[in-house]
């Protein structure tokens, strides 16, 4: 048995992922137990309406732990939940449906003991998604990259490695939109990536439609860029400018040749163009608002159903929390 020198926290974010957690689970702790660590992984049930529950109660050991929320609280509050709980020096953040390999944890893992303190492992190729969704998601990092001051990685998702430092740093932002990616990228500390193949899923479907996919890019976007807010500044103003110069126009136009009956076309064409305008942007602003809205509440993040803790936890005689105060936002 290898010496085990330091602690590692595995987070797995599952809904209706039950066809799937057996085969993940076996070849997670494959991984695992070859590594020279103590270990933990905490999946974190959210809301799911399968088996995946019943599962999870099934592959109970010492080594699992399982956080079951009160209800779908969606994949970035699941994730915030299981980094929450966490005990080790490190974390891993993976998906459960095999598409991102846990055979790539100990390359992980070895940047880190590099001193990188997050460690993100970037696609060189999408397996079993199909020609417009690669599109779509391409065009989403482009996009942000361009409009965001936090330079997030393009083709990386959540699966990645993360110090203690860069957990605690996550634990103090307790933004109700979150979006993890921009998180993870904004606390800023050394990063660097790992390269590695993406798979299709195992089994089961996946969760993300392109109508979800759209408003997640939406919640990227808004989350850590006000360039939308100034694009509708800038249409409104050059708008009103090409309103203005048109208005010289037919003034000009009747002191010069007289104007005999206005034109009906032209005149909808302009009015409906300036209210589209105006509507575009008003939704822009709402976008921003409705977010605002959400912030004020202070609403705690999530809430907490049952919570099984792993050997890790009761190693360190951990005081563990009540639903009600593991949901709570954290004062800093």
């Amino acid at each position: 048995m290898p010496e085990k020198t330091f602690t590692l926290s595995v987070v797995v974010p599952a809904y209706n992922e039950g066809p799937v957690l057996p085969e993940f689970h076996r070849r997670l702790s494959a991984v695992m137990d070859a590594m020279p660590c103590a270990w933990e992984v905490l999946y974190v049930n959210d809301g799911s309406t399968d088996d995946t529950l019943e599962v999870l109660y099934q592959l109970r050991e010492q080594h699992v732990a399982i956080i079951d929320l009160s209800r779908n609280f969606g994949k970035e509050v699941a994730l915030t939940a299981g980094l929450d709980h966490t005990k080790g020096d490190a974390v891993v953040v993976i998906d459960a449906d095999l598409q991102d390999p846990p055979e790539v944890i100990p390359e992980l893992i070895e940047k880190w003991q590099e001193g990188y303190d997050i460690v993100y492992a970037r696609r060189k190729a999408r397996d079993g998604e199909t020609f417009f969704k690669k599109l779509s998601a391409k065009s989403f990092y482009r996009v942000i990259q361009s409009v965001s001051r936090v330079k997030i990685p393009a083709d990386t998702g959540d699966f990645r490695l993360l110090s203690r430092r860069a957990v605690n740093a996550l634990s103090r932002l307790r933004e109700q939109h979150r979006f993890m990616k921009g998180l993870f990228a904004w606390i800023g500390y050394p990063q660097t990536a790992v390269y590695y193949h993406r798979e299709p899923r195992f089994a089961g479907q996946s969760k993300w439609n392109y109508w979800l996919l759209w408003n997640f890019a939406l919640e990227g976007i808004t989350s850590f860029s006000t360039i939308p807010l100034k694009m509708a500044t800038y249409a409104g103003l050059c708008t009103a400018l090409g309103a203005f110069s048109y208005a010289l126009f037919v003034i000009y136009k009747t002191i010069a040749y007289g104007d005999p009956v206005q034109g009906y076309p032209s005149l909808m064409v302009v009015i409906l163009f300036l209210g589209g305008v105006q509507l575009m942007a008003t939704g822009i602003i709402g976008e921003y608002l409705g977010r605002m809205f959400n912030e004020t509440k202070r609403r705690p993040l999530y809430f907490i159903q049952k919570f099984e803790s792993s050997h890790l936890h009761a190693a360190e005689d951990q005081f563990q929390p009540s639903a009600d105060q593991a949901s709570q936002e954290r004062t800093v």
